[in-house]
């Protein structure tokens, strides 16, 4: 027994040599972001969410009118959020019902009002896709504002070191100890009336610390390697060295992070809505929708499904991004194997006995 284990060892150490062998041999002469790339693509969840988001925000986006400052265009859909055409009588007795009909063989139909109306008759489709497109802008914002300062927060920490690390830090961890959901919520009450942009804004500068401690971390490692020591040698500025030589190698750590942070960020903009301290009316968010008609989800469910619908699709898919991404940037990952990748390293060890 002993000696088949033995044996059996020694085969997978064989079997992983050769798997090696052609992870390497796939790689070769490939540059860090070309490898990069070649990662994310093959990973199935990765880019199936990835063409899911886009579809979404293309269609959201084109659908219904979309106005910031001097930016802005009329949509394909043929009512706005002001229109009040007559309530559609449903059989149970309830009204505003759906008209989005799917018959098998015959395809879709959307019909007047795919997503039926709200109590007044406002096209509740016009409202989803005006509430899916604050709720994608404040995600996005979040993640650039929040994202830019807990990169700058945390590599000024991890590089200089001493007083401004503790400093900064120190400010760090106060800021961690206070929920976010109370932070969203103070400033939503005095800043919601403002509108979604405005909003991302505010919440993005209480949300980046958590990044600003892993990009600390990351620069606290990365500082002590020999390539930072020869430019340092070289007589390269700290500028140069946080820009050029440090950053570049930290970028996977915040990509991923900044995805996850935008995946947070819809999820609590929808909490503060649905809580009364988010976007108001009169704009549109998804969790102020789903906050607004609360009351009719016995009767009409409808008005919970199509917002809780892209919520969930926006908030899944950024999340198997994001993992995507942690996948491709991380060089421990390693890809799965498949049968056809264990015929090809059988294959490389009996080359190897011949030899």
């Amino acid at each position: 027994m002993a000696f088949g284990r033995k044996k059996n060892t020694a085969e997978i150490s064989q079997t992983d040599g050769g798997e090696n062998a052609i992870a390497n041999k796939e790689v070769e002469g490939l540059s860090q972001r070309q490898i990069v790339l070649r990662r994310f693509v093959r990973h199935r969840a990765a880019m199936i969410s990835l063409f899911v988001l886009i579809s979404v925000i293309v269609f959201v986006f084109t659908a219904s009118e979309f106005h910031i400052g001097p930016i802005g265009w009329n949509g394909w859909w043929h009512y706005t959020t002001t229109d009040t055409p007559n309530l559609i009588n449903c059989k149970n007795g309830a009204v505003g019902c759906p008209t989005l009909t799917i018959t098998p063989g015959k395809g879709f139909g959307f019909g007047a009002h795919p997503f039926g109306q709200d109590d007044i008759g406002h096209d509740y489709f016009a409202l989803v896709m005006r509430g899916a497109q604050r709720s994608l802008l404040v995600t996005f914002i979040i993640g650039i504002v929040a994202g830019t300062l807990g990169t700058v927060v945390g590599a000024l920490a991890g590089f200089y070191r001493g007083t401004v690390d503790n400093v900064l830090m120190r400010f760090v961890d106060f800021l961690i100890t206070i929920p976010s959901i109370i932070i969203g919520s103070v400033i939503g009450y005095h800043f919601g009336n403002l509108g979604a942009t405005f909003l991302a804004l505010y919440l993005g500068l209480f949300t980046w610390t958590g990044l600003s401690r892993l990009v600390r971390g990351e620069f606290l490692t990365l500082r002590e390697r020999d390539f930072v020591d020869a430019a340092r040698v070289a007589g390269a500025s700290n500028r140069r060295i946080i820009f050029k030589h440090i950053l570049p190698n930290a970028v996977g750590v915040i990509i991923v992070s900044v995805t996850l942070l935008m995946s947070a960020a819809i999820l609590l903009e929808t909490a503060l809505s649905y809580l009364g301290f988010g976007v108001v009316e009169p704009d549109v968010s998804l969790g102020l929708l789903i906050s607004k008609y609360q009351d009719s989800f016995t009767t009409r469910p409808w008005l919970f499904w199509y917002p809780g619908l892209f919520i969930i699709t926006i908030a899944l898919t950024i999340n198997f991004i994001g993992d995507g991404l942690r996948d491709a940037f991380d060089p421990r990952q390693r890809r799965r194997i498949t049968k056809k990748d264990r015929e090809r390293a059988t294959a490389i060890k009996k080359e190897r006995k011949s030899l």
